[in-house]
């Protein structure tokens, strides 16, 4: 069991965009190790705080654990006669819900530090994204960034892009047009990019994709670099008006791809009969 606390954990997970499930205790009868109310984090590799340990803890941990390698987002109440089904003396009942998060599967690449990244970032901030800043210049990566991002050194960022995860999303505005136009390159031949973007004007979008196409890049190929960047409608021409323009276009791309959710409500009836069974079941899983 590691140190943090199970609300220190939670923040830790949400940090690194890990997947977790937050067991709790909501409903005892007779003797049970722990009162309602208590909570553990577990993780794929670690468990925070305890609800009790022994068997009890041990079979929770696995059913979470099976929740986790779905990566699936889900709730589920699970009644446990603790001498029955854990065997444990302490003969009560506990009632626990686990509430299961998926890993952050948004994974942003920013290639380039300067002022429209940083305003960029304060926005990324509150969105389920994890952020990596590309950069060759260490003297930009001194300003303290939000909890979901992080700086990466790169003295040719070109190489960054091998290491990015499948479907990441990659944001270009260095200081350095023939950056830009090797990381467009780099991309390309890439092609395990969900998204690209390129910041500039409609004249550097233009001159970019002759030179791309006269470098033999197929016309479909280039068009998946959206250049200009953000959405046209949105104006302005400070960075942060720039930043909110891409940040715009990004959220709207994003959730245009993520299912719709198909997880219902449970009435108050569905609850209290959940409380009453002697059997596990699922009630908010999408």
């Amino acid at each position: 069991m590691s140190l943090l606390n199970w609300s220190n954990a939670i923040q830790h997970c949400q940090q690194r965009g890990d997947a977790y499930v937050i067991a709790t205790i909501i409903n005892t009868q007779g003797s049970t190790p722990r009162d309602g109310g208590s909570k553990m984090v577990i993780t794929a590799a670690a468990t925070y705080d305890t609800i009790g340990g022994g068997q009890l803890e041990f079979l929770l941990v696995q059913q979470a654990r099976e929740l986790l390698a779905q990566n699936k987002t889900c709730q589920i109440l699970k009644p446990i006669p603790l001498a029955a089904e854990a065997a444990q003396c302490c003969g009560g009942n506990v009632t626990v819900m686990l509430e299961s998060f998926a890993a952050c599967t948004w994974q942003i690449a920013l290639f380039g530090a300067g002022h429209v990244c940083q305003a960029l970032v304060t926005i990324l901030a509150g969105l389920p994204c994890q952020v990596r800043v590309i950069d060759n210049r260490p003297e930009l990566m001194t300003n303290p960034l939000p909890a979901n991002c992080r700086y990466e050194f790169h003295a040719d960022p070109t190489a960054a892009i091998a290491q990015l995860p499948e479907n990441a999303w990659a944001i270009i505005f260095t200081h350095d047009h023939t950056l830009d136009f090797a990381l467009c390159q780099t991309l390309l031949r890439d092609q395990r990019y969900a998204f690209a973007g390129m910041i500039g004007s409609e004249t550097k979008a233009l001159r970019f994709r002759k030179r791309l196409a006269d470098a033999g890049f197929a016309s479909e190929a280039i068009d998946s670099i959206h250049s200009p960047i953000g959405l046209p409608e949105v104006k302005g021409k400070l960075p942060m008006e720039v930043a909110v323009s891409i940040a715009a276009q990004l959220q709207s791309r994003y959730y245009q791809q993520v299912p719709a959710s198909t997880a219902r409500s449970s009435s108050w009836r569905e609850i209290k009969t959940l409380l009453q069974t002697k059997q596990a079941k699922q009630i908010l899983c999408e």
